[in-house]
């Protein structure tokens, strides 16, 4: 880009550049949300503010003058120490008015550069800030630099008072480059960039600063406020765990190990862009609904004391049809915030509704089926965790000494019945077998979350695979702790399907306590632990190792925007102890605790798809089969689509890869991957480090590999698991998150209640009225695209993302291969003979097309865990 061009700059020529900002009350949510504007909330969902709310040119001529100054710095002539030479300082000059790429909240400024032509060419520039408060830098665009044409600075980041900072900030054009591909001009620039980066790892972090460094999970609790908040380290510990960002907060007076908290969770600050963005918007929702909307909910709730639960399915339902009447100064302390007011009817009545999910909106009975249930394990919201059943019977991977016998009690005449004419045996032989097993997580945990409110098993739920191609549910098996002691072994009961009279909805009770077990893992392990958690180190060690002019992390930064913003939220409002996360799921206050037992168990490697259809035995390797593998269970939607969606994501970045790195010397000797890959192995992922499954990142195909599998995990994997919550959990009796007493007894004064009211006694046993509109209302949110979500195949920025055409090429080929397959995957839900694309509620499975307009969609992939 830069090399043998200087001096084509005539002597005192001046380079005309562009420089695009946001002001900071552009982006201030308190102006958003007190906007009157109807642009404000738009589509039903948050939108995108149309204009910048305020503007006029006299309050954008503040940047005028000598209030930020810029310094262009060369790629290509050096000083006497040889670093780039460094042009004279330059100030923003005029407001343009009209510029056709600008976007909303963006304001535009002329500025004229003295360069001469032993400056060479420019590669970088210093900026600074003389005024008191901070501005969003969007990026600098050079026009006409002779024989070279336009230089694109893409920045995204905010900028403080210069005083604030310790150095310089420092911008570099748009050009990638290996390390040991640098111009030498801007070698010193690079490395010292990424010193400021990591920071000395010392001291409370300040709200303007862009350190990058780890923790472990230790503000979870609150032992300070009570004792009742105290909640074990992650990480570092006997309970391993990924590393956070560390925020260096001081430590709580009861329990030294712990950090304490605050209402603000630092951030490095262009982790969260500003609330223009829709998804802070989301963020911001989010915090509101949990410390404002839910205490309005229950307070109306406790009001109304003749309905404290549901009595009847109908009355859940009323959700969404008639709504919960609410107290007038209940609905004046919500309706303020964007999201809920759509929530309210506007006929005059106080009355907050829920929107239909998906999975009742053509059917509100079929989610009872047992083909339902069953589907739900491959085309739902936790569509990964059944395995194929290859040992009879079933058995534990417990420590015997400990838990006794925990082999379980299902035997042949439970199945036999149902096989078809075949013998388990020949049933695990064919394929035919599977289980969906929530036995060992719980079990050492079973008698602590009994003593609590909540009444649960540990169970195993064995599948049949049915010649139609769909999934048959033939016995669930409930076990709960010995009264003796954990060392005597579960006592165990197992249940088989029934349709009628009193034992049908024993058969149905059996299952809800394999949904309550399976809502927790998917809250807990999927959708937190395996995708929110694990990529927060992958985003730490990226910024502190990878320049941003490295090809690689160009390539992953999109896969990041939002996660940690999203992650501190979480940890401040949902994870936290008692917050929603504990409230409302049965693992309650043990919830991360038990996440982290599972952690001892991941593997990065099996996180990319084909190695997790492997591992579960699912599919079998088939060089004949389209992506080398054939699906044991065909008709199994979430990793037919998931297939095609990471081969495509597989070769869009092989040929990125491919093109800049041309050996796998290449890949040897990249100092700044080699000592990225290092530290997140080592501190990132450290209670793992030792572990042998660790690539050694020295070949290409290992960093193909290992760079596919964290895109896969942060957009499909991710998109798979979260955006279908509200449209399969939204009802809560088809996904309830808790159950409150064990299962009748024959004989038992429920059992008896059952048979007489059995709505009522289903409706005792599952989430109450309460903690159901608590998950409610955080999983609609949860569920929802922004209206500026980036979709995976697109990106922020346009094509000036990078100098380089061959991979500007390839992105393009990229999204073009993405819509082609929304196409197929299209084409495959009209499909009828694929039955369990859309099952008994006539729900296509949709979690994996490509794109989405905002909103609760049930489809789109975002590039990032930005919610």
């Amino acid at each position: 880009m830069f090399s043998g061009v200087t001096g084509l700059i005539n002597r005192g020529q001046k380079l005309k550049g562009t420089v695009v900002l946001m002001r900071k009350n552009v982006l201030d949510i308190n102006a958003l949300t007190s906007a009157q504007s109807p642009t404000g909330i738009i589509g039903g969902a948050i939108g995108v503010v149309g204009g910048v709310i305020g503007t006029t040119v006299d309050t954008l001529t503040s940047f005028l003058g000598r209030s930020v100054a810029l310094r262009l710095i060369s790629a290509t002539a050096a000083d006497a120490s040889g670093k780039g030479k460094v042009g004279k300082q330059t100030y923003l000059e005029g407001i343009i008015t009209s510029l056709p790429t600008l976007g909303a909240g963006q304001s535009a400024f002329d500025i004229h550069f003295e360069w001469d032509s032993d400056m060479g060419i420019p590669g970088a520039f210093y900026i600074e800030n003389f005024m008191q408060v901070e501005f969003f830098l969007v990026s600098l665009t050079l026009e006409d630099i002779p024989n070279h044409g336009t230089i694109h600075f893409v920045c995204n980041s905010w900028v403080y008072n210069d005083k604030k900072y310790k150095s310089d900030r420092i911008f570099f054009a748009n050009k990638a480059y290996l390390p040991s591909e640098t111009p030498g001009p801007l070698v010193k620039y690079r490395e010292e960039e990424l010193k400021t980066l990591r920071g000395d790892g010392t001291g409370e972090r300040k709200e303007h600063e862009r350190i990058y460094d780890y923790d472990v999970y230790n503000d979870l609790g609150d032992p300070d406020s009570n004792a009742r908040l105290a909640r074990p380290v992650l990480g570092g510990s006997t309970l391993p765990y990924p590393r956070r960002g560390r925020t260096g907060r001081k430590p709580t007076k009861k329990d030294p190990k712990s950090e304490s908290r605050s209402d603000s969770v630092y951030l490095p600050r262009d982790e969260s862009f500003g609330h223009l963005k829709s998804s802070d918007f989301l963020v911001y929702i989010l915090k509101s609904a949990s410390q404002n909307v839910i205490p309005q909910l229950q307070s109306a709730l406790r009001l109304q004391f003749n309905q404290p639960e549901f009595t009847s399915f109908d009355d859940v339902r009323g959700l969404y049809d008639g709504g919960i009447k609410l107290p007038t100064d209940a609905l004046s302390k919500i309706s303020p915030i964007p999201l809920f007011s759509e929530l309210f009817r506007t006929d005059g009545e106080q009355v907050l509704k829920f929107p239909p999910p998906k999975v009742i909106q053509v059917d509100q009975s079929a989610w009872m089926t047992d083909e339902e249930f069953a589907r739900e394990m491959i085309a739902g919201v936790n569509p990964h965790i059944i395995t194929r059943l290859q040992e009879f019977p079933p058995k534990s991977k417990l420590d015997s000494q400990l838990y006794g016998d925990n082999t379980s009690t299902i035997t042949r005449e439970h199945l036999e019945p149902n096989l078809g004419g075949l013998t388990v045996e020949q049933a695990i032989q064919n394929n035919r077998l599977f289980i969906l097993n929530h036995h060992d997580t719980l079990i050492p945990y079973l008698r602590r979350i009994n003593a609590t409110e909540t009444k649960a098993y540990a169970t195993r739920t064995i599948i049949f695979l049915q010649d139609n191609g769909t999934l048959k549910p033939l016995a669930i098996e409930l076990s709960k702790p010995h009264p003796q002691g954990d060392n005597f072994g579960p006592i165990s009961n197992v249940y088989l399907p029934a349709n009628q009279g009193v034992e049908a909805y024993i058969w149905l009770l059996a299952k809800a306590y394999v949904i309550v077990n399976d809502s927790c893992y998917h809250q807990l392990v999927s959708h937190w632990l395996n995708t929110h958690a694990v990529v927060e180190p992958f985003v730490i060690a990226t910024n502190r190792h990878l320049s941003v002019v490295h090809p690689i992390h160009k390539l992953l930064l999109p896969h990041y925007r939002d996660t940690m913003n999203i992650n501190a939220l979480a940890r401040n409002v949902l994870v936290n102890a008692e917050g929603i996360i504990e409230s409302t799921f049965l693992w309650g206050s043990y919830s991360l605790e038990m996440s982290a037992v599972v952690y001892k168990d991941w593997v990065f490697p099996e996180q990319a798809l084909p190695a997790d259809l492997l591992k579960r035995g699912v599919a079998v390797k088939d060089s004949s089969s389209p992506h080398g593998l054939r699906l044991l269970i065909e008709d199994y939607p979430y990793a037919a689509d998931g297939l095609e969606i990471w081969a495509t994501i597989k070769s869009w970045v092989q040929e990125y890869v491919s093109f800049y790195y041309k050996s796998d010397a290449a890949i040897t000797q990249d100092t700044e991957l080699q000592a990225f890959w290092k530290e997140l192995v080592q501190v990132g992922h450290g209670d793992k480090k030792n572990e042998t499954w660790w690539v050694k990142m020295q070949t290409r195909e290992e960093l193909i590999e290992s760079c596919t599998t964290l895109i896969w995990t942060a957009s499909a994997l991710h998109a798979a698991v979260n955006f279908g919550q509200y449209p399969y959990g939204g009802y809560i009796l088809n996904r309830p998150t808790l159950s409150r007493q064990f299962m009748p007894e024959i004989g038992s004064a429920e059992y008896a209640e059952l048979a007489k009211n059995p709505e009522k006694v289903y409706l005792k046993t599952i989430t109450g009225k309460s903690d159901a509109l608590k998950d409610l209302t955080i999983i609609e949110v949860l569920s929802r695209h922004a209206s500026d979500e980036l979709y995976l195949g697109e990106r922020d920025g346009g094509d000036v993302w990078t100098y380089d055409k061959e991979p500007l090429e390839a992105f393009k080929r990229f999204g073009k291969r993405l819509a082609e397959i929304e196409q197929k995957l299209i084409q495959r839900n009209s499909d009828e003979t694929l039955r369990n694309r859309y099952g008994p509620v006539k729900m296509p499975y949709t979690l994996l097309y490509p794109s989405s307009e905002e909103g609760l969609t049930f489809r789109g992939i975002p590039n990032s865990i930005s919610i």
